[in-house]
């Protein structure tokens, strides 16, 4: 039976960080949303319409049988296993739990340089303040964030190449759609700081080259990054805009 991935359609946003997963593994699930039914029965699931003793808070959350999990980080835990993305041991899946949760924060941190008062509101009814916060966001949480990350694919002992461990896990592929994100989102910011952060900028392009995502990114399946998701391009809040 497949999985059954559950996210808002026509954009990325979290639920990309699950659909890496899914396809780096080669696994079958289907993309609810983007059926003519599916919102529909997502709705019914965040209602508590469904009948379902599971009602998750907000998407994305992924259906296993009768098993319902939400939130990304929770979501991985669950599927790393599975799908052979993480190592075996208790200690590497609570590494890895733990910076995906890092993550977390990150994407969230994202957002909120263009959403920084409400996301009620419009981006146009608070530029001013998501300026500031983009600007703020520029110098002092990128390097915080990224400098954690170069820092913890160094400190690795199996190969330097991979968070955990010798192979791929879950956690590389979040981190590829996150160089992937903030490259879109502040391409001049990143222009000037991704020399600090070599290993982050090899990660990316081995996870690109990895045939299961290379042909995942020329589908149709991916959608493009765009102002409607979590990473959004607004040149007035880039670097030096």
């Amino acid at each position: 039976m497949p999985y059954e991935l559950y996210y808002w359609d026509g954009i990325q946003g979290r639920g990309e960080f699950i659909r890496l997963a899914l396809e780096e593994a080669g696994a079958k699930y289907i993309d609810k949303c983007r059926s003519s039914t599916g919102t529909q029965a997502m709705m019914e699931f965040l209602k508590g319409d469904h009948g379902h003793a599971q009602m998750p808070f907000a998407p994305p959350f992924l259906k296993d049988g009768e098993l319902v999990i939400s939130h990304v980080a929770n979501i991985l835990l669950y599927l790393g296993p599975k799908l052979g993305l993480v190592p075996e041991d208790e200690k590497s899946r609570l590494i890895a739990n733990g910076l995906e949760l890092t993550i977390t924060d990150f994407v969230a941190e994202v957002h909120d340089t263009h959403h920084p008062i409400s996301t009620s509101d419009y981006y146009e009814d608070q530029k001013t303040e998501a300026k500031a916060r983009s600007t703020a966001f520029i110098k002092d949480r990128i390097p915080k964030f990224l400098g954690y990350f170069e820092r913890m694919l160094s400190a690795n002992p199996s190969t330097g190449s991979f968070s955990i461990g010798k192979d791929l896990t879950y956690v590389d592929l979040s981190l590829f759609q996150v160089m992937e994100g903030l490259h879109y989102a502040f391409p001049k910011a990143m222009k000037a700081l991704v020399k600090d952060y070599p290993k982050l900028s090899a990660l990316r392009q081995n996870v690109s080259k990895r045939p299961n995502i290379k042909a995942y990114l020329k589908s149709e399946r991916r959608l493009p990054f765009s102002e409607s998701g979590i990473f959004r391009h607004y040149p007035e809040l880039d670097l030096n805009s």
